[in-house]
């Protein structure tokens, strides 16, 4: 374990923003982690990068999560339980399983980071979220240097939140997430978003967890840029919660407006449509700009500065509630 100086962060995370680190070091170890602990205090949490946008220079210890294994608990002939460390690659880990046909996460292929942070935005696509398979996860308290365990439950699940973005938030670092994933009655997903048409355009009728990754990979890489081609951390916006009411009086003036029913009082809006409407889609301000093909995606051309981009989004924001009344929330955590 050692600790270097001045070091760039640029491939470190997803956007590509060059921002340094005054310390770095990298953590491949649960004890080298606790013997961390003893002497430092303040530390900035790093992972997969796939979920933040830099827009300084870091002062406190950037401390890069690197823990690496994939275990199984249990089994029987119908489900799986398994524990994986925070530093390994989610999409790897969902295709391994999909490998061992295991079910539950195939909807969720292709989203970039590690899986220690996918419970922390308690990640969704295509009418899945990962709090679905989550049984327990495991953190250590960075105050005691003690590992404590976090039930489902415990966890505070809500729509791209837990409680490791509220009142948690700062106080572990997550070592270990645990699944129950199914082995043989898979429970497919393929209502939600292109899925059931990608299906059907390949004359597929009785889809495998693996048709439906692929179909899920194929989606994404129709309307989702790649970070290491070009830099980007996925959606950067929530689909945004109304009531309903202000639902029917928007759809008054915009009759095509999309919408998914929460409740008989809630309605879910999607963000990429509403920053079309404001006419950001495919615009380009010096290197920050919308993605071409997915207004819900902000994107580094090369050289853009977090702050470039974090005003971007914000003239976004802006941009919206003006047109709309709606407030739109920022997904990706700003440092």
């Amino acid at each position: 374990m050692t600790i270097l100086n001045n070091i760039s962060l640029k491939e470190y995370n997803t956007f590509g923003v060059e921002v340094y680190a005054k310390r770095f070091v990298s953590i491949s170890s649960f004890y080298d982690l606790q013997q961390l602990l003893k002497t430092e205090k303040e530390l900035f949490l790093l992972s997969g990068g796939s979920n933040m946008l830099l827009t300084k220079d870091i002062e406190k210890l950037v401390t890069f999560i690197n823990f690496k294994g994939i275990s199984i608990d249990r089994e029987n002939e119908n489900s799986v339980h398994i524990t994986v460390n925070s530093g390994e690659n989610w999409h790897e880990f969902v295709l391994w399983c999909i490998s061992q046909d295991y079910g539950g996460i195939e909807n969720l292929s292709l989203i970039p980071g590690n899986v220690g942070t996918c419970p922390i935005q308690n990640i969704g696509a295509y009418g899945v979220e990962v709090k679905d398979t989550i049984t327990k996860v495991e953190a250590l308290e960075i105050e005691t240097g003690k590992l404590v365990p976090f039930s489902n439950t415990d966890c505070e699940f809500g729509y791209r939140n837990s409680i490791f973005k509220n009142h948690a938030k700062g106080k572990y670092i997550l070592t270990s997430v645990s699944f129950q994933l199914t082995k043989t009655t898979h429970q497919l997903n393929t209502s939600y978003g292109a899925i059931e048409t990608a299906l059907k355009e390949k004359n597929i009728t009785n889809p495998t967890i693996k048709d439906v990754s692929d179909a899920v990979i194929a989606i994404r890489k129709s309307k989702l840029p790649d970070p290491k081609e070009i830099g980007n951390s996925g959606s950067f916006f929530k689909n945004p919660v109304i009531t309903t009411q202000q639902f029917i009086e928007i759809q008054k003036q915009h009759p095509t407006i999309p919408s998914y029913k929460i409740s008989e009082t809630e309605t879910k809006v999607p963000a990429g449509w509403l920053v079309e409407q404001c006419e950001f889609k495919g615009k380009r301000f010096g290197d920050a700009g919308v993605h071409e093909k997915q207004a819900l995606v902000l994107v580094n051309y090369g050289n853009a500065s977090g702050k470039e981009i974090h005003q971007l989004a914000q003239n976004i924001q802006q941009a919206v509630f003006k047109k709309f009344q709606i407030s739109l929330e920022i997904e990706v955590n700003i440092f």
